[in-house]
């Protein structure tokens, strides 16, 4: 009977170590998958952002100004890589015959140099990586010739506009299904672009490539952010 009774406790034991180890073991289960979860962050995965756009223009030069920041090397290959700042000028001109120097100044400090010409676009051309920050209009000067022309370009920003963090994160909040099928343990499986764009208004395009090379587009509102078109694959 002792025998028994001994046997029997010892069975008790070792279910209840048992069912010990197994709850042990699903906690720490959720724990990790609620770990990997809250670790994904969508933007590590941005390789590109537009963030501001400048604008001027006169009787005779239109010129815009992008700035933000972008991959180096580039490529739309799904994976997101370290981003570099980027100042990219264009500009309309009479004609493209012409050699134009295109100079602006940051603090005490004077940038720019010859502006290159696309033949196919018919626009003038300056990038530099130049971290510039938030700028709400800069100065520019055109030379050409004997003949001089200064620009002040303004951004197309306003109070309300979302930063491309935030407009991410309304495009995240709406497409829930789809940014899930791209996130898995290790994280986001593509690379994403965040492009301020203005039209007669500022818009954001957001593209997505996943790692398949399959490419994602959304138009979202700059203010409210608000899905306005999407294509998807």
């Amino acid at each position: 009977m002792n025998v028994f009774l001994k046997s029997q406790k010892k069975l008790t034991f070792c279910h209840k170590f048992l069912r010990f180890v197994l709850f042990t073991t699903l906690v720490t289960i959720c724990a990790l998958l609620i770990g990997c979860k809250k670790a994904v962050n969508r933007f590590d995965s941005v390789s590109e952002i537009r963030s501001n756009i400048l604008l001027a223009s006169n009787d005779e030069f239109s010129l815009r100004i992008y700035i933000g920041e972008r991959e180096v090397p580039y490529s739309a290959d799904g994976v997101a890589r370290e981003t570099s700042p980027r100042f990219d000028a264009y500009m309309v001109a009479p004609n493209g015959t012409k050699t134009y120097n295109f100079h602006f100044k940051i603090g005490n400090e004077t940038y720019g140099g010859e502006m290159s010409y696309d033949n196919v676009k018919g626009e003038y051309y300056y990038f530099c990586t130049l971290a510039v920050g938030q700028l709400d209009e800069l100065s520019c000067e055109i030379s050409y010739d004997e003949s001089r022309v200064v620009l002040t370009a303004k951004s197309v920003l306003t109070e309300h506009t979302l930063s491309p963090k935030q407009i991410l994160q309304k495009l995240e909040d709406t497409e829930t299904d789809f940014f899930a099928g791209l996130t898995d343990r290790y994280g986001f499986a593509g690379e994403i672009y965040v492009r301020l764009i203005f039209e007669d208004k500022p818009y954001y395009y957001v593209g997505v490539i996943d790692r398949k090379g399959n490419a994602s587009a959304f138009l979202l509102n700059a203010e409210t952010g608000k899905l306005l078109a999407k294509r998807t694959k």
